[in-house]
């Protein structure tokens, strides 16, 4: 019994696509159409926005499962990169995801729940309460993964009722706007146009999390039946609600009512529900990130990790607790998580930060190539559906807009290829510590 005990708890399908749909649905739903409603007027190419998104995420599922299927294990790309180019590639993935793709959103998800939640109660202290939540939850996820996995299953169904409901009285409450969702010659126009690219870089942020599941692959019950699955299931679902909760946003307040707007959540349901019912919407949003926040703190020190069992440098981050939590890999990243939080002019980060983790997304897609040229017989129990089509649609809308943010953004491209260069410097240096003592045994 007591060895029993201390089997480590494996997730379920439904623990898996709680924390891909969690991971996904969280402050970019609620944030970013008042920044794409600044370049873009047509009700049909905003939907087109988040069906593209959602098109390019099930396409990038689709692709992370029949990796996932063939190398099951936690970490992510930094696992495939590894295996498939270089551990160098690899070591840079992981070393990006741990810096900022897990910590930055986690951090930026609650301070986005404090913002929220002081609309209910303006005498709240916003940044207090966002430190308390991830407090709160690492240690719940610290202290036993059974407990974290039905908590994740708890607030994540919460939060996808409370979403459909909000969707199905939007749909309802209220006279519109005059609006029109069908296509015409310049709704056409604007999906070509730069600013549809550059939408589609928040659209991208909004959607990522759709391969969440691949950093704990080592945990899923039967990753090579359940992992495609998770993937496929928590994208679709995510797809419906975004184009859903975004198409009551466009019908509920004017587009001068959304321009500029980081609350469009708040926005919409005051003018829909009143200012009570927008405050009080206010309040249900802040709840909902709770899942956000929980399924990131989850999955992201499972990247570290792996990391840790790789390289001798990082070793003191490999352990696990007796429940198989990582609990070291854990406390760093909380850390990092706290200090974002502490100084929130970290919001300029994420803007660069989506350029490196879809730089890294493209590859591991690319990837897929790359191992059936030069494994064909490798085991493969899933297979992409619809190679080679589904990952070419992939690298296709995700290198075009990979392409704009080189051409319009480049101070942000910069500070990204410059968090790489800094990454570079670490594995150098971490390869040397393993090295050195190797040639003075020598």
């Amino acid at each position: 019994m007591a060895e029993l005990a201390r089997t480590p708890y494996k997730i379920t399908f439904l623990t898996g696509a709680a924390i891909v749909i969690a991971n996904m649905v969280g402050t970019g739903v609620f944030t970013s159409l008042g920044f794409q409603v600044m370049g873009i007027q047509s009700g049909f190419a905003l939907l087109m926005l988040w069906l593209v998104g959602g098109l390019i995420a099930l396409c990038g599922a689709v692709s992370y499962a029949e990796l996932a299927a063939a190398m099951p294990r936690s970490g992510g790309e930094y696992h495939y990169l590894s295996k498939i180019y270089h551990p160098a590639l690899g070591f840079l993935s992981g070393w990006v995801s741990a810096t900022v793709g897990f910590a930055a959103p986690t951090a930026l998800a609650a301070l986005a729940l404090g913002q929220y939640a002081k609309s209910v109660w303006p005498g709240l202290h916003p940044q207090w309460l966002s430190v308390a939540v991830v407090l709160v939850l690492t240690l719940v996820h610290g202290s036993s993964t059974r407990v974290g996995s039905r908590l994740q299953i708890i607030i994540t169904s919460l939060k996808v009722t409370v979403l459909i409901v909000f969707i199905g009285a939007g749909m309802v409450v209220g006279e519109g706007q005059p609006i029109s969702f069908l296509p015409d010659a310049a709704s056409w126009q604007a999906l070509l146009s730069p600013a549809f690219a550059v939408s589609l870089v928040y659209v991208s942020y909004a959607y990522s999390g759709w391969n969440a599941a691949v950093y704990v692959t080592g945990e899923i019950e039967n990753p090579k039946r359940n992992l495609s699955r998770i993937l496929l299931a928590g994208t679709a679902v995510v797809l419906l609600l975004y184009v859903g909760l975004n198409y009551v946003f466009l019908r509920s307040t004017s587009i001068e009512g959304l321009k500029g707007q980081v609350e469009v959540g708040f926005v919409a349901a005051t003018s829909l529900f009143g200012t009570l019912g927008g405050r009080l919407m206010g309040g249900v949003i802040a709840g909902l990130l709770v899942s956000t926040i929980s399924s990131m703190i989850f999955a992201g020190p499972r990247i570290v990790q792996t990391m840790g069992e790789d390289i001798p440098a990082l070793r003191f981050l490999a352990p696990k607790s007796r429940a198989g939590i990582p609990v070291r890999a854990l406390l760093l990243q909380t850390a990092i998580t706290l200090a974002f939080i502490l100084k929130p002019s970290f919001q300029g980060v994420l803007v660069y930060a989506g350029f490196v983790l879809n730089l890294f997304t493209f590859l591991t897609v690319l990837g897929l190539f790359v191992l059936r040229f030069r494994q064909p017989d490798l085991p493969r129990p899933y297979r992409a559906w619809g190679y080679p089509i589904t990952p070419l649609i992939f690298l296709g809308l995700s290198g075009w807009t990979l392409a704009f943010i080189l051409r319009d953004k480049p101070w942000e491209s910069l500070y990204g290829l410059a968090t790489l260069a800094v990454g570079a410097l670490v594995y150098l240096f971490t390869t040397r510590l393993t090295v050195s003592p190797a040639v003075s045994r020598g």
